[in-house]
């Protein structure tokens, strides 16, 4: 294994472009792979992260210490963190995913025509899968189990921050799929942290490279949709939303909103802006603030709502386009549900929004006018995960409209393709 230093820009495009092949190689053997290799390499990837939990903790010992060099913000150090929790739950992600049904050769649907042509849609692998990843170390666990489960091979490019965490879960990985008999170049890391090898994955790897899922932050994802010439799934930012109703259980709404922000403020799913009916002003504005100020969380809100909690800051307009990650709320009362939507509407990133309420027709305005890819009724923005949808684990949250939205998780790493069985017809 290539040591996880920069290299020159043409010997990274001479490796890169190696990587793109071994991979290519990897497609066909996979993804005609039966469900009981690839759920026993999936069983042994676990394994083989508990057993080398030391390993991958003194690796992630050097990244953080590394990182607290570096100056990285609280939120990323929260995301690159690894104990011995963590690694336990990165086991059973991929253990959940190892017990998932296999996704492909799943018949979608089948019919007759009139002539008697038998036709089927048929699941199939996408193909070979390049995602690029800052910060969390754990994408290199769920990614790589994801896309096995799915038929595709994938490719690793995790950021410099993770480096060393990312290669010693890769370690892991490749063991499973030893163990297995299956082509260990199923699952590749990119073992330099220069960026050019991101920009030549961004070209496709001489069309070697069929998708790119980008996880990190607005900048990256940035970078990647202007820049690949391959379909993407990505979104930019998290920048959820916590509606409160006038309907809404007072001790319900304190629990979901200091829930949501609170938990981990660091995750694409942490609320980032709390809006509540101007008709609950008097009954749960103030109670729900004060649970998040209690927490720790700094709130910046208009000059209506700091009249009512004059503690909190002032905000701006920035403040309503901005996800913080940290634990910091904006906040802003609205006319019932029509202004929470229009607020959503005019400043979210589609990726996830929130209703607490008990008025069912307030809750359906809500889910039926809201255009974002997750919306929840009286649960925490928390949930917006793959792992908690029951997907074992997620590749990311897409909140484009093609192919794949919301969780991406097995299913959405298939493609399909049609299986025409005939008895001779031919066309007139």
């Amino acid at each position: 294994m290539l040591n996880p230093v920069n290299k020159g820009g043409e010997d990274i495009a001479g490796m890169m472009r190696e990587i793109g092949t071994r991979a290519r190689a990897a497609a066909r053997p996979l993804s005609t792979a039966s469900t009981e290799a690839k759920d026993q390499a999936l069983q042994a990837m676990a394994q083989a992260l508990t057993d080398r939990a030391p390993a991958i903790l003194e690796a992630n010992a050097r990244d953080m210490e590394q990182g607290r060099q570096s100056g990285l913000s609280a939120a990323i150090m929260d995301r690159l963190l690894l104990d011995e929790e963590r690694i336990r739950s990165m086991a059973e992600g991929v253990r959940a995913i190892a017990v998932l049904k296999d996704p492909v050769g799943d018949v979608l649907d089948a019919w007759e025509r009139p002539n008697g042509l038998r036709i089927e849609r048929v699941r199939t692998p996408l193909g070979v899968i390049g995602v690029i990843y800052e910060s969390r170390p754990n994408v290199t666990a769920d990614a790589g189990a994801l896309c096995l489960k799915a038929g595709n091979p994938v490719i690793l490019r995790g950021g410099s921050d993770s480096v060393h965490s990312s290669a010693a879960i890769h370690a892991a990985l490749v063991e499973g799929l030893r163990s297995a008999g299956l082509p260990e170049d199923a699952i590749q890391r990119v073992p330099v942290t220069d960026r050019a090898a991101v920009g030549e994955m961004l070209k496709g790897l001489d069309g070697n490279l069929d998708v790119i899922v980008p996880r990190g932050g607005r900048s990256l994802v940035e970078r990647v949709q202007a820049d690949a010439r391959v379909p993407v799934f990505a979104h930019l930012e998290g920048l959820c939303h916590l509606y409160i109703d006038r309907s809404a259980s007072r001790e319900m709404a304190i629990g979901i909103a200091v829930n949501a922000k609170m938990r981990r403020t660091g995750i694409c799913g942490a609320a980032e802006t709390l809006l509540v009916d101007r008709a609950a002003a008097d009954t749960h504005l103030v109670p729900v603030l004060a649970a998040l100020a209690a927490a720790g969380c700094e709130i910046r809100a208009t000059d209506e709502v700091r009249a009512l909690f004059p503690d909190a800051g002032e905000a701006s307009e920035e403040d309503w386009a901005t996800e913080y990650l940290d634990a910091v709320i904006s906040v802003k009362l609205v006319d019932g549900v029509a202004g929470a939507i229009d607020h959503i509407e005019t400043w979210s990133s589609h990726h996830t929004e929130g209703i607490v309420a008990e008025d069912a027709a307030a809750v359906e305005r809500f889910f039926n006018e809201i255009d974002s890819a997750i919306l929840l009724h009286n649960a925490s923005t928390q949930f917006a995960d793959g792992g908690e949808f029951g997907m074992g684990a997620e590749i990311g949250i897409a909140t484009g409209k093609m192919h794949a939205r919301g969780p991406v998780g097995v299913e959405q790493l298939t493609s399909f393709k049609y299986r025409v069985r005939g008895a001779g017809q031919t066309r007139p």
